[in-house]
């Protein structure tokens, strides 16, 4: 019987190149995923690959021969092979049995990999996106947004235009309960739209948008404003049950929502959008006065998490587009609309989007603040 010389670890060219493209240059060590192909510091183009074997090549190395105790010629095929870095290599050879690294855990690892590789080149190449973060400070709570999180949500339907996302975000230390918070964040959202986003709505390639946003609803609306409607784009909402996941879920087939009118048209328009929770009359009328007259978007069962498909948010602009218009008819296109609401971010963004701004009123947006226990205008979209 052949002892452990006689298998070397010799890799044949064909094997190596197919190892590669099925990789596609990434460390296939789950949760590494770096690019073999440059340094990570220079970034000057450097093969740092190295191919681990899963069953060893030597009867007394990591794992044995295991299977290939009969057939040692195929240790050096790819289905025994992964293209890792060295730290990972290291690290899946350090003990001599393998330790934790088991054989059947490295085959999971690297047909997962090898799985996402072929559905990320599957996609079309008119499926490009690029991936926008938007996040500001709520209340007390800093937003932070996983742009990994994000990508993972685009596929298969989307693939990312460039490997790191665009964010329009900025790092500061403001809390909403203070006025100069409203101006500092909404002037920085156009600011940064203007500088990075812009650009890329006038080179449209590709012209698509996948959104992510975590802050506050008004400022929500004010991004989905700058964008338009005119602008392809996905805009995606983070769920927390029965998972957390930014990916769209199935939602209810039998949806709708509801449109209750005032009793009459006479006074300032007021909507109130009540679909993460419902907001009683009097919580507006307290801000208002009682001489308005209140419109209102609802859902029955208000609650947190309702909205769970694109076919939801589909049929959420469609109520909100035949709003606008009743709304119009009603007041005259240039009343101003005082809107208050209590939504998803998503959609917070398509509300914003949907506007219309030669055809509708300025908006002006108020925010329910905790420190002040009521809603507060927040800012005024002309």
């Amino acid at each position: 019987m052949s002892d452990a010389k006689e298998v070397t670890r010799y890799i044949k060219p064909e094997v190596e190149r197919e190892l590669w493209a099925r990789a596609a240059g990434r460390c296939q060590f789950d949760g590494c995923n770096r690019i073999l192909y440059k340094s990570p510091v220079t970034q000057e183009t450097v093969n740092i690959s190295e191919k681990a074997h899963i069953y060893s090549y030597s009867k007394n190395g990591p794992r044995g021969w295991g299977p290939f105790v009969t057939n040692k010629k195929a240790l050096n095929n790819v289905p025994n092979l992964m293209l890792v870095c060295h730290d990972c290599h290291k690290k899946i050879d350090q003990e001599k049995d393998g330790g934790r690294y088991t054989a059947p855990l490295l085959q999971g690892w690297k047909a997962d990999h090898e799985k996402r590789v072929a559905i990320v080149t599957g996609v079309h190449p008119s499926k490009k996106s690029n991936v926008l973060l938007y996040g500001a400070n709520i209340g007390d709570e800093v937003s932070k947004l996983q742009p990994e999180a994000a990508k993972e949500a685009l596929f298969p339907e989307w693939y990312p235009s460039e490997e790191h996302p665009t964010s329009v975000s900025m790092s500061w230390e403001g809390k909403d309960d203070d006025p100069q918070y409203w101006i500092t964040e909404n002037r920085n959202l156009e600011d940064s739209f203007n500088r990075q986003i812009r650009p890329m709505i006038k080179r449209a390639d590709p012209l698509h948008f996948s959104i992510f946003a975590l802050a506050p609803m008004p400022l929500m609306m004010r991004l989905g404003a700058l964008l338009t409607d005119k602008i392809p784009a996905q805009v995606y909402q983070l769920h927390r049950e029965p998972f957390q996941t930014w990916q769209w879920l199935d939602g209810p087939k039998d949806f709708s929502f509801r449109v209750k009118e005032p009793a009459t048209f006479d006074h300032q328009p007021v909507l109130i959008v009540s679909l993460s929770d419902t907001i009683a009359h009097d919580r507006v009328t307290s801000v208002l006065g009682d001489e308005i007259s209140i419109w209102e978007l609802s859902v029955d069962g208000p609650h947190n998490d309702f909205l769970k498909s694109k076919d939801q948010l589909s049929k959420f602009r469609e109520a909100v587009r035949k709003l606008m218009v009743d709304i119009g008819k009603a007041h005259g296109k240039a009343t101003p609309l005082a809107i208050f609401p209590t939504m998803p971010v998503a959609c917070a963004v398509e509300l914003g989007r949907v506007r219309m701004p030669k055809a509708d009123p300025p908006w002006i947006i108020y925010d329910y603040n905790k420190s002040q226990k009521g809603f507060i205008e927040a800012l005024t979209i002309q």
